[in-house]
This record gives C-alpha cells, structure tokens and sequence, in this order.
C-alpha cells in the first residue's frame, strides 16, 4: 500500500522534499511517492482500512448509525396497526383503506370518520345472501338481515354494515320494516350507528314519513335524514344534530331500476346547485331479477364535514329499503311517491 498523500498546507506545515508538486492538470504524480523524508514519518493511527467501514479514529466515538435519507422521514407517517400511512391494510375479505396522516384529521372529527376526510365517492354493495335467493326463487318470502361493504373508488373497503333486527320484524313488515344498523371499521369497532324508525312512506300519510338517524360513536347523534312531504317526485333533508338544514336530496318521478341506474340529486339547501349524487347502479339482469342484492353509488365534494358524509350513507340506505328491497322476491320501486 503506497503512503498516504498530503496536500499542502493541509496540517500547517511545508511538504518534506519526497513530495514533489504535481504537474499541471493535476495528473500522476512523477516518479512516484517515495518513502516520507526527514521528520515525517508514517502517519500513526491510519493502518489499512479492513473491507467495508473501518473503526472510527482516535478521540472520536463509536458511529450512531445512519437515519433515513434527507427527505424520506416526510413520506414514512407514525403508523397503526401495523403499517404506515396511506398503506392499504390485508384483511380476511380483502383490502382496507390505510390509515389517514394525523394531520389531515379534523380537530372535533368523531372516532372513525377520519377515512371519509380523503373520500369523494363511495360504492355500497349488499352481500348476495343465497338462502334468500333460492327461497326468492321457490317463492317463499324469507328475509335475512343484509350485510353491506362500503368501499372507496380504488375498491378498498371502508366500513362494512350489517344490519340488526329479528326474523319476525324482517317477515311482516318486510322492505318497511325499522331496523337498526350497525357500520364498523377494519379493526370491528363501531363507528356508525343508523336507526330506522316504523313509519310510512306514501304520500297518502303525509303526518308519518320516513327518516333514519345517523349516530357518530353511537348515542351520539350527529345527523338526521328527513322524507318530505311530495305528491310525485320523493325528496329528503340532510340535518346536523341540531336539526339545521344542510343539503336537500331529490330522486326521480319513477324509480324503477330497468338496465340502467337510478339518480337521486344531492342539492344545496336551497335546491339551486347540484353538489353530489346517490346512484342506485344496475347490477345485471340475473341479479336484479333473483336477488335484492342492490349496490349504490355516492359521491359528494372532498372538502364536505364528515359528519355530513356519514349522513348521505345513512341516505343510501334509506333510499334503498324504500324503494329497491324486495319482499318475497316481489320488487317495491315503482312511481314517484305513490
């Protein structure tokens, strides 16, 4: 191994006379070096350097290793569950929305609405039951309690629904029955509580119309979904907790669901500007006609109150019961209001 180069000036002193200047253009030096001369001689302390990095010279610590590169500790966001921000997360039925950054949450943002921050559109879809179906197709009227997924557009499950009443409740009032619904998030705890009370729907009883209130964490009320009164053409009001009106949702003189979907418009208050939309999508002929399996669209702006949002799912599901469950394999859309 050659002997260490020097340059100039570096340590305070003057070259020893074995250090002739390079020549210009800083090429190889001529000759060669040759052993230091006079006063210097090997440097103490700097022996070869074993294969990968060498301990560390006199007087200085042992190394602290190295951190992230410059940069990377801005995308790696404090993780949960098991993996970091943004990250979708495994599950038994499929991939779930990854953890949203915490500084993207509201500050008074319920437990669990935090996913509906970075959302504009969701898609609800019922979970085939198929000892409904075959009894749908023998033409028995037997009712099981429907079970929901709700994903984000990337097909990434948010929350998933299920929903709670007895085999009795399900077998006489059928598509009109009350009901209570819970919503729950990967990990299985609550974070939406929907409840339904009896009451009708047509226009003929205009003093007992249908609503469903939306609970963030349960028994907490944080919104309400009102019918109003219309003679054709049904309509609802979003509410707060407080009962202020927030938006306005009309649907179509016919709701009929016939190789195509079925649009109800989610308007401001005032019904002038169209801010969203709760589609019921045709699923194919098969499934329409042997299943009340339904599955719906939502979209609404990405900067609206996640309490809202979580309000317009407990929207879909009305709009589902009233006008798109089955009893006995017996359809219940049909014109406007009547």
């Amino acid at each position: 191994m050659s002997a260490p180069q020097y340059n100039g000036g570096g340590f305070g002193g003057q070259p020893g006379q074995g250090y002739p200047p390079p020549q210009q253009g800083y090429g190889p030096p001529q000759g060669g070096y040759g052993p230091p001369q006079g006063d210097y001689g090997p440097p103490q302390g700097y022996g070869a350097p074993p294969q990968g990095y060498g301990a560390p010279p006199e007087g200085y610590g042992p190394p602290q290793g190295y951190g992230p590169p410059q940069g990377q500790e801005m995308q790696m966001q404090p993780t949960q569950q098991g993996g970091p921000v943004g990250a979708p997360v495994q599950g038994e039925d499929g991939d779930w929305m990854g953890q949203v950054a915490q500084s993207q949450v509201p500050v008074d943002c319920p437990p669990g609405l935090e996913y509906l921050v970075q959302i504009d559109q969701l898609i609800i879809k019922q979970k085939v039951e198929m000892l409904e179906a075959v009894a749908g197709v023998m033409g028995y009227g037997f009712e099981t309690a429907n079970k929901y997924k709700i994903k984000n557009s990337l097909g990434q499950n948010v929350y998933k629904a299920k929903e709670d009443t007895d085999c009795c409740t399900r077998m006489v009032c059928g598509p009109a029955r009350p009901f209570d619904m819970a919503i729950y998030d990967n990990a299985d705890q609550e974070v939406l509580h929907l409840t339904r009370p009896l009451a009708c729907q047509s226009c003929f009883f205009p003093c007992c119309l249908q609503s469903i209130e939306v609970c963030a964490p349960p028994g907490n009320t944080i919104g309400f979904v009102n019918q109003k009164w219309t003679c054709i053409k049904p309509k609802f009001e979003i509410t707060d907790g407080d009962g202020n009106v927030a938006l306005v949702i009309k649907g179509p003189w016919c709701t009929y669901s016939c190789a195509g979907d079925v649009e109800f418009k989610v308007m401001t208050p005032d019904e002038s500007v169209e801010v969203g939309r709760i589609s019921k999508q045709w699923s194919g002929l098969l499934k329409e006609a042997f299943t009340d399996s339904d599955n719906f669209g939502i979209t609404f702006p990405m900067d609206l109150d996640v309490r809202c949002k979580a309000t317009l799912i407990g929207a879909a599901f009305l709009i589902d019961y009233m006008f798109f469950e089955k009893k006995a394999n017996n359809e219940s859309d049909g014109a406007g209001m009547l």
